[in-house]
């Protein structure tokens, strides 16, 4: 009986060893298999972090030629002004020149003018230069 409970226990160890070599195979095949999912996986999570780490592309607005608007706005008309006193007559034009000769500024930023018929005179403030002359 014991050459029985050895042989018994022989089969069941060669029976177990035959089962660990089966799952050592099934190990083995399996990891291969198993391997690729995990990089098919890290493929797919790689590719779904790319679009995120993607910078935003921003959709233009296709230029249109830009079209000249003409001005709708009216000009001012050109206007003259002249004075007429006791039989003299000055224009708008000849006192604004008699303020720059006078004031001895050859391009000014501000011109104003005072015209007192009653005492025959024109007084004038070119940039800050007071001064007047005598209508003639």
């Amino acid at each position: 009986m014991a050459k029985k409970a050895t042989a018994a226990k022989a089969a069941e160890v060669k029976e177990e060893v035959k089962a660990v070599e089966a799952v050592v195979e099934a190990v083995t095949e399996a990891a291969p298999v198993e391997e690729a999912p995990k990089k098919t996986a890290a493929k797919k999570t790689a590719a779904k972090k790319t679009p995120a780490k993607k910078p935003a592309v921003k959709k233009t607005a296709e230029k249109k030629p830009v079209e000249k608007k003409t001005s709708t706005r009216k000009t001012a008309p050109k206007t003259n002004l002249f004075i007429q006193y006791q039989g003299a007559e000055l224009s708008y034009a000849d006192l604004i020149e008699r303020a720059k000769i006078d004031s001895g500024v050859e391009a000014p930023k501000n011109i104003n003018l005072y015209v007192k018929p009653e005492d025959n005179m024109v007084y004038y403030v070119v940039d800050e230069k007071v001064g007047g002359f005598v209508i003639a």
